[in-house]
Order: structure tokens, then sequence, then C-alpha cells
């Protein structure tokens, strides 16, 4: 990864991935998800990692934000705990908003905290009617003088009921659709934002249904213009894909290190599983899998990093590399036998944590339509829709 590398990324991975190996690889799951995790943003911002998801300038690391910092971040962290990735990835999602379209007065409000692992951070996107197309949220924010009376639900908001503040997006405009979305900073204790439910998910991390009920946001809370939601969001969106991509290379990893323990260890038929070709021809499949993904995703963050148009690349890494990761977690799965299956081995909650990847933050399939729109754009093709 070297023509991708600067030095200080590469001390920064060194850094990281020494700190999973002594924390996070033999660390035993909890119960308490919810404590679990806001433990797990505290020691993330006491090792200074969560620091390089806001400017230099609010608290962060860097002048401006670079991606390949949040993809060895987030390639790191997946390896050794899922949980300790989401809550990595959420800082940096529920913040980005605010660094992309905020006044230096929200600024200076929200990121410093976030910087410091004080306060949680949520994005609110998606809702009951409204995933993949945003143009279907149905959320209203109607203003009444210099505020903003919300009401609506939103569900799978990761960090719901422990976050501090969350970056809602809302209707200020219903007849425009998705140019009438607006983005507002909302605060965990706003009496009108109220938890509905706590949602069970297979990879266990704090999700729910969050709903405004009359909630009151002043309008300095609101991120941007009325209408530039719909761009706020999908900037966010386009940034963060290959930080989702550089997630599953981290499950990918640890499947293929599990794979490869596992494979010399275990003997059948007088010999180790190794030394049988069909297992062999599995662990370089996936081994070139994985080297196949990493060299997309940090493409893809090193484009951004220089100021170049990456979303393209972005999709297509967050496509092959989720994809991919899948399969190298189920082969990992199979070469480990009946044992795979166990739920506490790691390849068993590998097979849960990477699954959800190929959905969030945009489907395999939202990615392939990006994809293709982006080569017909570029060849001038006109398309319908």
């Amino acid at each position: 990864m070297l023509p991708y590398f600067d030095q200080d990324h590469l001390a920064l991975q060194s850094r990281v991935r020494a700190w999973v190996d002594k924390h996070l690889l033999n660390r035993a799951e909890e119960a308490d998800v919810e404590a679990a995790a806001r433990r797990l943003v505290k020691e993330l911002a006491r090792e200074g990692f969560v620091a390089y998801v806001t400017p230099k300038r609010f608290g962060g690391v860097r002048e401006t934000i670079q991606s390949r910092d949040w993809c060895v971040l987030r390639e790191e962290l997946a390896r050794g705990s899922a949980l300790a990735d989401t809550m990595l990835g959420m800082q940096a999602l529920g913040s980005y908003p605010i660094t992309l379209a905020g006044t230096d007065d929200q600024k200076q409000r929200y990121l410093p905290p976030v910087a410091r692992g004080e306060a949680i951070a949520a994005f609110a996107v998606t809702e009951p009617e409204a995933g993949s197309d945003i143009s279907a949220i149905q959320t209203r924010a109607v203003k009444r003088g210099k505020e903003y009376c919300l009401n609506g639900i939103k569900r799978f908001i990761s960090n719901a009921g422990i976050a501090h503040i969350y970056v809602v997006f809302a209707s200020t405009d219903p007849g425009k659709k998705a140019k009438g979305l607006s983005a507002f900073v909302v605060e965990g204790d706003n009496p009108g934002l109220v938890l509905k439910e706590k949602t069970r998910v297979i990879s266990p991390h704090p999700i729910g249904v969050i709903a405004f009920e009359d909630c009151i946001v002043p309008e300095s809370n609101r991120l941007g213009q009325e209408g530039d939601g719909i761009k706020i969001a999908l900037d966010t969106l386009d940034t963060l894909r290959c930080t989702v991509a550089a997630a599953a290379l981290g499950f990918g990893q640890r499947a293929l290190e599990e794979a490869l323990r596992h494979s010399q260890k275990r003997r059948q038929f007088g010999q180790e599983l190794a030394q049988f070709q069909g297992i062999q021809f599995k662990l370089a499949d996936m081994a070139t899998e994985l080297e196949a993904a990493r060299l997309l995703v940090y493409h893809a963050a090193w484009s951004h990093d220089r100021g170049e148009d990456f979303k393209r690349q972005s999709s297509m890494a967050k496509l092959y590399a989720t994809e991919a990761a899948q399969q190298i977690v189920d082969q990992a799965v199979q070469i480990h036998g009946g044992i795979g299956v166990v739920v506490e081995t790691p390849v068993a909650r590998l097979y849960n944590d990477v699954r959800a990847l190929r959905i969030y933050e945009g489907t395999s399939e939202i990615q392939k339509l990006v994809i293709a729109r982006s080569l017909l754009n570029s060849l001038g093709v006109k398309r319908e829709g």
C-alpha cells in the first residue's frame, strides 16, 4: 500500500494495530452493548484515534480530514472488534456533516466534544419508507419564526438513545422532494426527541427507532441553507463509503488469519488441513480477493485526499470489498467446519458482523447504479429517471 500511504499513515496503522492486538483481540463480548459502546468511545478518544474525525482547528489531528486516516482506523479496528469499528465510524459519520456545512460557531460547539470522546454522534436519515430512496423522507421541519418544529420517525439509527448529537434530515419543502430536504443538529436531551425502540441486530451495537414529536430546534442549528440537506447527506455518504469498505477489509483480514491458524492446527486423515490442496486453493482465493479489495479501497481514499472526483471509485471500493469480505468470511467458516458455526468462535461472530456492510450507507445494488450512471455520464449518454 506504499503508493497510497505517507509515513504518517503507516505510523498510524502501526499504532492502532498494536493497540488492537493488545486490547481488543481477546476481549470478551459484553452483554450490555450500550455500556460497552460508551466505554469504547472513551478508549478510542484517549488513544487519540477519534481526533482524526475532526479538523485540527476543532480538536482534530490534521488541518483537513483525510479519508486514508479513517480507512486505516476502520480496517484495523474491525479486525479486532465490530463494535469498536462502529463507534469510530459513527463519530465520523455523525460529525462530518457539521464539518462540511456548519458555521464556525456550530463547529466550535459540536466538534471538539466529539474529538475528545465526550459527545457521541449519530446520523439520522433512514425512515420506515425511506432507505435507499432519500427523496422519500417524510419527517417534516416546519419553520416558526426563529425555530423549526420537527415531526417524524427515523429507524435503524446507530447510537439511538446514547448519542449526544444527531444530524437529522427533514423536509422543509415537501413539494420539492429531495431538493426540499434540510439538515439540522438535534441535541440528544431535546424533549421532543424520543427513543421509541431499541432494535436488536445480528452484530450487536446500539441502534433503534427515534421519533420527533413537536421537536423544537433553533434556526441556528440548521446546517447550511434550506434545501442543502440532500447535498450534505450525499457528500457525507460518498466520503464515508470507502471507509465502510475499509471495515470490510478488517473483517476479511481477521477471517483469513483465523482460517490460516485453524488450517495449521486442525488435523484430518493424518495431516494438517493446510496440507490439502483444496484448502490451499481456498486460502489463495481469500488472500487474492482481500488484496484486490484493499487496492480499490486505498485508491479511492487517496483520490479523495488529493481532491479528485472519487465518487465512482468509492462506490467500486464499497461494492467489491464488502462482497469480497462476505465470501472470505464464508470460506473461513467452511474451513473451520462444525466449530465455525459455534457462536463463541471468532469466525461465527465475523459471519454476523460482515453481513450488514453490504446494506448500510448504500446497498450493493445502489453502488452498481452509481457506477453505471457515472460511466454513462462520462460518455454523454442520456438516461431516463
